[in-house]
Formats: structure tokens, C-alpha cells, sequence
């Protein structure tokens, strides 16, 4: 079959297998390109491990500092008259290179947030990997997530706490600057948002790995999120997401308080904005990450995903690092999005952007390029008019 890209609304429900083949071998490419990570990780976990971060992660570990690496993710294989959800063709691109190179990799695929996830990755780490974890980052993103414990379904919800806001937006689809009303979160959906994306998982994880004894001397965890700057504060550090990134780091200190006869650290990791399916679908951050890319690539300061978790691997995980702290101990990646010169620029944009001059001062095209990198498509060298047989030749059931 031919394979075109299918958008509808925040999603593509098509995936080009050779496209996200081709997406994952040009970051491997780029790590390989760059120096070592000297005394970086060895034996990584990454949970999220299929797309954006979680996987620019687990090529950076891998072909960075030559780490063998387990991965966890949740995807949907194809049929023989549709495709698989995108990552299930990047775990296997990936696989199959790390493999090539001579590294452990494996991938399970299932609920993250189960306590049969938990014991599965242990078995691995136990019987097939060759050494305990020395790193695991924590990169899940879902809207929704089912307690291991007391079974309850949780949602989130993306909302403003305390009053309505009406705060500015871009309608990617339609390229349109618009004004964009959002109701207040009722409590419920305050305390769902932090059961969904706050910290609890991450210290079940920890603390699963940590009874089973998988976890080596010097130990180190992290999670990954997004804090933004004062354009999108309102909806981020003023609402629903605001509490679940407290919760963050919350989990981290009380991580780190018990993974002290390990020598061992939890840290939050902030990270710059990028275009996912999770952030398309935020209020704000369309418009917000159209700007900042305009005014980043203008001055030579742009990073593709690749490129900034190498550098978080590089200058923040190799052996003798520096860490760049804030106030909070969060890690601190997205230090040249909120330089003052980038942020300044911003500032003065936001107030002045319409749908007429959007194609002056922002990068729409650059946002809908990334969004469809996301999914295999727009990637240089991939003939998208071949046919495609999205099973790979393997047998889906």
C-alpha cells in the first residue's frame, strides 16, 4: 500500500514505516557524529522509549555512550491494511540498528503504569541484560493512566485553575491566530491531572526496581518536563499541569531521600518546547513554539530533539559534569529558550501576531514539518509514492 499522512485534529493516524526508519537512523547518525559521552550510562531504561524524548534518549545512550538499553512503550501493531502507530516502527528501526552495532536492546509493550510492566522489566534487567540499571528516565506521556492499586482510571484534564482564562492560540490545521476561552478545572480534575502526570509513577517504578535490587551503586533517575516561560505559564505553571509538575518535583526529593544508600539522585529534568502529539494538543503552545522556533533558528540557537538530549547526555551525564541547577534541583535543558535575548524577542511578538503576519514572525511550516516528522513523513530521502507493507514482513497476528 501507499502510505500519505492522515491528520485529524492532534493526531495522524498513519505512520510511514521507511519514513520512521529513515527519522530514527538520521538521529543515530547524528549522535554517532558527535564526541563520545565520556563515563556516560551503561544500562538504561527508558520508559516512554518509542518517540520525542524517551527515544532521542535511548540513541543517545546507546550510540552516545555505548549503553545497552531496555525500553518501554505502549503501541499499536498494524494490520495488513493498516499501519502501526509510529513508534511500534521506531522500536523496531532502532532494535534492529542497536543490534547491528552490537548493543543489547529490547523493547515491552504494554501499560507502563502496571504493576505486570514493572515485574516484566525486572525479569529483563535480571536474566538478559548483564548489569543493573545505572540510569532510568522517565518520559511517559498519557492522558490517561489506571492505578496499579486501586484499579480507579484517571484522566487528566489540561485546564486554568481558580478563574476562566482567555489567552491566545494557533489553529495549526487551519493557520489561524485566535482567542481561546478555558473553563476553570473542578478539583476532580485537578487531583485526575496529577494522578495522570505528577509523580507517583515514577516512585513505584523506582521503588520496584529498588526492591528487586536491579539498581547500581551511584544510581540515577530522571524525569523529564516542561516548565515554559511566562507566555504560557497560564496554562502551565497557573493550572492543572502546574500541580502535576509540583508533584514532580515532590517525588523527586523523597526519590532521592531513598535512594541514599545507593549513592543515588532523582532529579526533574526541564526540557526546551518541541512539537509531540501531547504538546499539539495544549492551548498556547502552538503559537508559543511557532514563535520561538522563528526567533531561535533566526539567531542560530535552534535544536532539533536529538540534539538537545545529546547535549543533556553530554554535559549533564558524563563522567565530572557540572550540573546546571535551579533553585528547585531540576536540571535545567531549556536554559538558551528562557536566555533573556530569546525571551525578550518573544515578549514583544506575542502581543503584535495575527493570522496575517504569522508567516513573518512565526514558523508554522516548521511546526507542521516536526508534527509530521513525528508520524515518518517529510523526511528527506524517502520515496513516499513507493508501496509499503506496514507489517514489515512480520507476523501481527
Amino acid at each position: 500500500m501507499i502510505i500519505k499522512p492522515r491528520i485529524r485534529g492532534f493526531i495522524c493516524t498513519t505512520a510511514h514505516p521507511a519514513g520512521c526508519a529513515a527519522n530514527v537512523s538520521q538521529q543515530i547518525d547524528y549522535v554517532r557524529s558527535q564526541p563520545p559521552v565520556e563515563g556516560g550510562p551503561k544500562n538504561v531504561l527508558v520508559l516512554g522509549a518509542s518517540g520525542g524524548y524517551g527515544l532521542a534518549s535511548r540513541i543517545s545512550a546507546a550510540f552516545g555512550s555505548g549503553a545497552a538499553t531496555l525500553g518501554v512503550s505502549f503501541e499499536k501493531p498494524p494490520t495488513a491494511n493498516k499501519t502501526a502507530t509510529a513508534g511500534w516502527y521506531n522500536n523496531i528501526a532502532f532494535e534492529e540498528a542497536a543490534a547491528a552495532a552490537g548493543l543489547f536492546a529490547e523493547t515491552l509493550d504494554g501499560d507502563a503504569f502496571s504493576d505486570e510492566m514493572k515485574a516484566r522489566v525486572v525479569d529483563v534487567v535480571k536474566n538478559r541484560m548483564g548489569g543493573k540499571l545505572d540510569l532510568v528516565i522517565y518520559s511517559l506521556a498519557s492522558p490517561v493512566r489506571q492505578h496499579p492499586r486501586t484499579g480507579e482510571l484517571h484522566r487528566s484534564a489540561i485546564k486554568p485553575l481558580g478563574e476562566a482564562l482567555q489567552i491566545k492560540t494557533l489553529n495549526v490545521d487551519k493557520g489561524i491566530v485566535h482567542e481561546v476561552d478555558l473553563e476553570p478545572a473542578t478539583p476532580e480534575e485537578t487531583a485526575g491531572t496529577v494522578a495522570v502526570m505528577g509523580g507517583e509513577d515514577w516512585e513505584f517504578w523506582i521503588e520496584a526496581l529498588r526492591g528487586a535490587d536491579v539498581l547500581s551503586e551511584g544510581f540515577r533517575t530522571l524525569a523529564f518536563t516542561y516548565i515554559g516561560s511566562e507566555l504560557t505559564w497560564p496554562i502551565y505553571w497557573h493550572g492543572t499541569l502546574g500541580k502535576a509538575k509540583e508533584d514532580l518535583d515532590r517525588a523527586a526529593s523523597a526519590l532521592t531521600a531513598k535512594l541514599e544508600n545507593l549513592h543515588g539522585e532523582a532529579r526533574v529534568v526541564s526540557l526546551k518546547a518541541i512539537v509531540s502529539q501531547a504538546s499539539s494538543a495544549i492551548p498556547v503552545v502552538p503559537l508559543y513554539a511557532s514563535l520561538l522556533f522563528r526567533v531561535m533558528k533566526n539567531s542560530d540557537l535552534h535544536e532539533e530533539i536529538i540534539a538537545h538530549i545529546y547535549r543533556l547526555f553530554a554535559t549533564q551525564l558524563a563522567a565530572g559534569s557540572e550540573l546546571n541547577l535551579d533553585e528547585k534541583g531540576r536540571i535545567r535543558m531549556d536554559d538558551v529558550e528562557l536566555s533573556a535575548a530569546v525571551q525578550d524577542e518573544l515578549k514583544r511578538l506575542w502581543p503584535l501576531v495575527t493570522t496575517e503576519n504569522l508567516a513573518e514572525y512565526g514558523d508554522l511550516e516548521g511546526f507542521r514539518n516536526d508534527f509530521l516528522k513525528i508520524f515518518g513523513f517529510g523526511i528527506d530521502g524517502v520515496d513516499y509514492d513507493a508501496e509499503q507493507d506496514p507489517t514489515l514482513g512480520r507476523d501481527v497476528g
